[in-house]
């Protein structure tokens, strides 16, 4: 028997052997213009078995890439494109870049310091007084996932006036909202059983 195991091993295997060995058999092929059409017909084959990849920018170069490489660089023929180097499937990718900033309170996040900051550049108004309240509660809700006994609010709020730099002073009667209503989560509402059976015996009285 010919089990796969003991066959080449396919570079990509998700268009399958028979593309494969098609791709091997226009490497052997020692005439260049006939190489050139077992390319483009193998090209051909390639985008039928995709065709939601149409849609992709630069479609037809990934299959004229994907050739090379199924078939190891080794193909000698009239690429419509510029073929990639071997070294592209060593080469590792590049070092994703990361922000290595300190945020002073974690249990916060960097994106509530971010909004701190953008709204003390806010004009005062009816707006900018909704944003700190929407920010420090949500900052009471972030202290809550740490500390779910207890939380001071007059801590809370220092530590907004902290992260904004001395930027907003939050009024006196400023007032967060309660422990339950920022945990409190809606229940969904459920049909009874007996209220449905009830409905299908009315259609079927009709």
């Amino acid at each position: 028997m010919d089990y796969n195991s003991n066959r080449k091993k396919m570079v990509m295997p998700e268009y399958g052997r028979n593309i494969q060995n098609m791709v091997d058999y226009v490497v052997s092929i020692e005439d260049r213009d006939e190489r050139n059409r077992g390319a483009r017909s193998i090209i051909d084959v390639m985008g039928n078995l995709n065709p939601f990849l149409r849609d992709v920018p630069d479609f037809k170069h990934k299959l004229w890439d994907h050739l090379a490489i199924m078939s190891d660089f080794k193909l000698d023929i009239d690429y419509p494109y510029d073929p990639p180097s071997p070294t592209i499937l060593t080469s590792k990718p590049n070092k994703i870049p990361y922000s290595t900033g300190n945020i002073k309170y974690k249990h916060y996040g960097r994106v509530l310091d971010m909004m701190i900051k953008k709204t003390a550049d806010y004009p005062e108004g009816p707006e900018k007084e909704s944003l700190i309240q929407m920010i420090a509660d949500h900052m009471k809700k972030c202290y809550l996932t740490w500390n779910k006994e207890s939380v001071d609010d007059e801590k809370v709020m220092g530590d907004f006036h902290e992260l904004s730099k001395g930027k907003i002073d939050v009024p006196e009667d400023f007032q967060l909202k309660d422990m339950k209503d920022l945990l409190y989560k809606p229940k969904k509402k459920q049909h009874s059983g007996k209220r449905t059976q009830g409905h299908k015996n009315d259609y079927r009285k009709n």
